[in-house]
């Protein structure tokens, strides 16, 4: 995949200063994922030359190649190296590749969102999130510009309002929404890294993002609140066996799964199956909930029969 146009060219001393500053993430993603590949090149003291840099950008590549977006993720999301400055040279990193593959526009995608999620307010309305302001924010990685939505992009105002529409996780992972959104930047990937489409997807991502982690929250407050009123009707198991637990599951087992679910869940959206056990658990709770009423309802109906046939 190539870029549409030479955006973001930069000097070999740039490319120096960049290498230097994410050589200690590299580093430790090496560590962490046990990446076969030779000691850095990197040289963080004098002044490297153009051969050096390449030598140096060489390595950077290895590295790339072996690491995927959800590695990515997960390193960021628990390492004390990542920051604001760390996000906007790994942006500059895999955007001044002069040839891109899907998996750097895989990562530029999620630091995009990462870099806007970090620097944007955190009560910031969703009214206010239009691609002025959305462009506004990612200034400092994309240079200034004014967006405008390009013509293949114009489904993705519909498909965010399809997603607004769910009202519970399932709706939401069974909508197509997230697929939609991959599909797009997929068909249209050599034309990704065209200054609009990155401020539009970062938009649509992170709006769509928020709606997952609602949705998200929703369940898990309503798994728990359905678990508590089963034990109130004298409930102590019930049959989770849809969502890949046991026929007879204890209440309080599954009450102390929601919340190890809560820091779990707390990463970038997806459909993986973790959350199709979450959307199945939901699902045999309410089942739970109706069958307690009905047997209730039938054991009143039974009682109230014995009493009037003991009366006449």
């Amino acid at each position: 995949m190539t870029a549409p146009e030479n955006l973001f060219e930069t000097s070999f001393e740039e490319k120096a200063v960049t290498q230097a500053s994410l050589q200690p993430i590299y580093a430790a993603l090496v560590r962490e994922f046990v990446i076969e590949v030779g000691p850095s090149p990197v040289d963080d003291g004098g002044s490297p030359s153009p051969e050096a840099v390449e030598q140096a950008a060489a390595w950077f590549l290895q590295v790339d190649s072996q690491i995927q977006v959800h590695q990515l993720r997960q390193f960021l999301q628990s390492t004390t190296l990542a920051n604001e400055a760390v996000l906007r040279q790994l942006l500059q990193h895999h955007m001044q590749k002069n040839v891109k593959s899907s998996s750097d526009r895989d990562k530029t995608d999620y630091l995009l969102v990462q870099y806007f999620s970090l620097r944007a307010p955190s009560g910031l309305d969703d009214s206010d999130m239009d691609l002025d302001y959305v462009a506004q924010v990612l200034e400092p990685v994309l240079g200034p510009q004014q967006p405008v939505l390009p013509a293949w992009l114009s489904s993705l105002e519909s498909i965010l309002q399809s997603a607004a529409r769910c009202r519970r996780l399932s709706e939401l992972l069974h909508s197509g929404t997230l697929e939609q959104g991959r599909a797009l930047k997929t068909e249209n990937a050599a034309r990704y890294f065209e200054h609009s489409a990155m401020v539009a997807f970062t938009r649509f991502s992170f709006m769509v993002r928020r709606i997952f982690f609602r949705l998200m929250h929703d369940d898990l407050n309503a798994i728990q609140d359905g678990l508590r009123e089963l034990e109130r009707r004298g409930v102590s198991t019930i049959d989770c066996r849809r969502a890949q637990f046991s026929a007879e599951e204890p209440i309080g087992r599954l009450r102390m799964i929601c919340q190890s679910w809560k820091v779990m869940f707390h990463a970038e959206y997806s459909s993986g199956q973790p959350l199709r056990m979450l959307v199945d658990l939901r699902a045999a709770v309410d089942d739970a909930l109706h069958n307690t009423v009905r047997t209730n309802t039938a054991a009143s109906s039974a009682a109230a029969s014995t009493r009037s046939g003991a009366k006449s």
